[in-house]
């Protein structure tokens, strides 16, 4: 009601007094209102709407004057969407500068000289709430991817953090573990573990949105790294792990893959690998 009085004091929507004081709308106002809204959704003035309005009141459905509001309008939205692409492609250039002075680390660690090494004793909670025990996973080979970080929906960090080398395509590869964790275990892994130094709730979030069939371990306080020397990067005030992925039988570890420089693509190394071994 509020809305249709607002068309009625800007000369939109023009009814009949009657003699007790009520309004009385033609029902050519109907279709007027629907325009009216119609058009503000497209991003038009209230004031915009008129030629649109009068031709339904003349019983047109649309005159010169509607077509040359319309035009105004898209013209109108070019210069807008410039200014944004403008606007963007500033504050992206302000992200990237202010990522090359955070990120200041180089890798520590190799990965070398990892084979044959005994797990440590830790333990860790993974994302569907088991206890795993790393000196005590079970028997058979278990695969323990290791990345870096991943994002989530609408938080994306700077683009510069995600540039470190060996911190991109870690959703890729954990969705191509994904869709061929059936074939990895068919070809010899008892298990599949990812394993980051993000916490729980960011791993959790991601076994949720990608429907993943393995659990993720969080090591926030990169317990493994300092047992086994696992490589690491810094960024900023930030350290994660660089991407390896561990094949652990029993309690040693029996093989590792460093570099990963392909990381969509590694489940079929990790496939090949265990065909042959």
């Amino acid at each position: 009601m509020r809305a249709l009085r607002y068309y009625e004091a800007a000369g939109l929507v023009v009814p009949r007094r009657l003699s007790n004081g009520y309004r009385e709308y033609a029902p050519v106002a109907v279709r007027q209102v629907a325009q009216i809204r119609e058009l503000m959704a497209l991003g038009l003035s209230v004031e915009e709407t008129r030629p649109f309005v009068e031709s339904i009141a003349n019983g047109d459905d649309v005159c010169a004057a509607a077509i040359a509001t319309f035009r105004s309008t898209v013209s109108s939205l070019q210069k807008r969407i410039g200014e944004l692409t403008a606007q963007r492609e500033a504050l992206d250039a302000r992200i990237d500068e202010a990522a090359r002075s955070v990120v200041t680390g180089a890798p520590a660690g190799s990965g070398s000289g990892l084979t044959g090494r005994p797990m440590p004793e830790l333990s860790f909670y993974a994302t569907d709430g088991s206890l795993v025990d790393l000196r005590a996973l079970g028997p058979g080979r278990s695969v323990i991817f290791v990345y870096p970080l991943t994002g989530r929906p609408g938080v994306d960090l700077p683009r510069g953090l995600l540039e470190i080398h060996g911190a991109r395509g870690s959703t890729d590869q954990a969705i191509w573990l994904r869709d061929h964790h059936a074939e990895i275990l068919a070809a010899g892994a008892a298990r599949v573990y990812g394993l980051s130094a993000q916490s729980t709730g960011y791993q959790r979030e991601l076994v949720h949105r990608l429907r993943l069939p393995y659990p993720l371990i969080p090591d926030p306080r990169l317990g493994l790294a300092a047992a086994l020397g696992l490589p690491t990067l810094a960024a900023g005030d930030l350290t994660l792990y660089e991407r390896l992925t561990l094949v652990v039988t029993g309690d040693r570890v029996e093989h590792v893959f460093h570099p990963i420089p392909d990381p969509a693509s590694h489940a079929l190394e990790v496939m090949r690998w265990l065909n042959r071994a």
